[in-house]
């Protein structure tokens, strides 16, 4: 018999995927962002994007039952009054959610939540930066990668929301549409990747990024 101290998960091979974010934001920006919604719903990749009352990411769901991890709430329950997003082609030629940014002023608590929910950290990344050491910490939720960042300028308190980056297709041709609502293209963290950042004035709600695949 398996001991308790090791999580239920563990035995079974259960590794958790994210399946829904809930995004405080009106419609409108999203879809002069060129992103193609169905009421008031997207899908890109695995996950299903819901947009409602607030701002910034106010809620997830994994596969699997879970509370809140580290103070990172779990999203609303979905009272069946519209059909789950169907996979849709976005006219700014994203494929899927790259990663998720959490901000926690402790790492290495974060990722003990996470662990004991199944989710594993595959690595840490140290950086140093104005203001005092960077460390990132990076999990597999399904196809999507969480990033946790821990850094001196974050608060006391629980982990929380920060942004999310999608992967394009083509980012040249995803600035031409976009225009002025895209800031400059430049190269990524990772090798022989582009990235850029969607401007705060597309009224999305959040800091969003787009990162060539």
């Amino acid at each position: 018999m398996r001991g308790h101290e090791e999580p239920l998960w563990k035995g079974f091979g259960v590794t958790p995927s994210l399946e829904t974010l809930t995004i405080g934001g009106e419609s409108q920006p999203w879809v002069d962002a060129g992103f193609r919604l169905q009421d008031g719903r997207l899908r890109a990749g695995t996950v299903e994007l819901r947009l409602g009352a607030g701002q910034g990411i106010l809620g997830w769901r994994l596969s699997t039952d879970h509370a809140e991890i580290d103070g990172l709430p779990v999203a609303a329950d979905d009272p069946g009054e519209a059909a789950a997003a169907e996979h849709a082609d976005h006219p700014n030629g994203v494929t899927r959610i790259d990663h998720v940014v959490v901000f926690t002023p402790a790492l290495e608590r974060t990722t003990e939540a996470l662990e004991a929910v199944g989710v594993e950290r595959r690595r840490v990344r140290e950086v140093e930066m104005d203001g005092g050491p960077l460390r990132q910490g990076f999990f597999r939720l399904g196809e999507v990668i969480l990033e946790v960042v821990e850094h001196a300028n974050v608060g006391d308190g629980p982990a929380r929301f920060w942004g999310i980056t999608f992967a394009v297709e083509d980012l040249d041709t995803t600035a031409e549409l976009l225009g002025d609502r895209l800031g400059s293209v430049r190269d990524a963290v990772q090798p022989g990747r582009r990235i850029a950042t969607i401007r705060k004035t597309a009224g999305l709600g959040l800091p969003v990024a787009l990162i060539s695949a």
